[in-house]
């Protein structure tokens, strides 16, 4: 498990794809998941998930979780799965091994945790596994330029803009420019006293 101060980040276990295929199904929540656009079958996740463990480690994906109660002081968070709520997903992927660079994604199908700062703490997580864990050099993203709340989390963990890619998406029934943010290293050992 790696703990932030809210959340917890796991592996994604089968128990959760009936969760994602109704979070996948919500068009408010595929609303900038381009790749998401038609509707998916349990079948579906099911063979995502069994796609999945064939990858390598680092680019297996993370289940986002929050705390359902919050501990008394001095109480440490229990491993106890029932004292967790899955809320999302997220991880690496397109690793370019010889410049150490990865992309992540994350997505919060639990719409009751939107705005609350969730996707700024699982960025921060992020970037800590691929500085210190992973030996990354550049952790990058890609957003469409329309999710404005997406883009504050980013700016927010300390992403910086880098490029456009001009009308590289077509979301309802537009075509949308994509943004391009990443974070070095060395920016993010300054932003954390490393």
């Amino acid at each position: 498990m790696i703990y932030g101060e809210r959340i917890r980040l796991r592996r994604d276990e089968r128990a959760d794809v009936p969760r994602f295929v109704e979070w996948l199904n919500d068009p408010e929540v595929t609303r900038y998941l381009g790749a998401f656009n038609l509707p998916i079958s349990t079948a579906n996740e099911e063979g995502w998930f069994e796609n999945m463990l064939r990858l390598p480690l680092d680019e297996q994906p993370f289940a986002i979780e929050v705390r359902n109660a919050v501990p008394a002081a001095g109480v440490l968070p229990s491993e106890n799965r029932d004292d967790w709520k899955l809320i999302g997903n997220c991880g690496f992927r397109d690793f370019n091994r010889a410049v150490h660079s990865a992309e992540v994604g994350i997505f919060i199908g639990d719409k009751s945790c939107w705005n609350k700062g969730y996707g700024t703490e699982v960025m921060g997580l992020l970037l800590r596994v691929g500085f210190e864990t992973l030996n990354l050099n550049r952790v990058f993203l890609r957003v469409d330029e329309e999710n404005k709340g997406g883009i504050r989390a980013y700016e927010k963990a300390g992403f910086i803009h880098e490029g456009r890619l001009r009308q590289a998406a077509y979301l309802h029934g537009s075509y949308q420019d994509v943004l391009i943010m990443s974070v070095l290293r060395p920016e993010w050992a300054r932003m954390n006293n490393r």
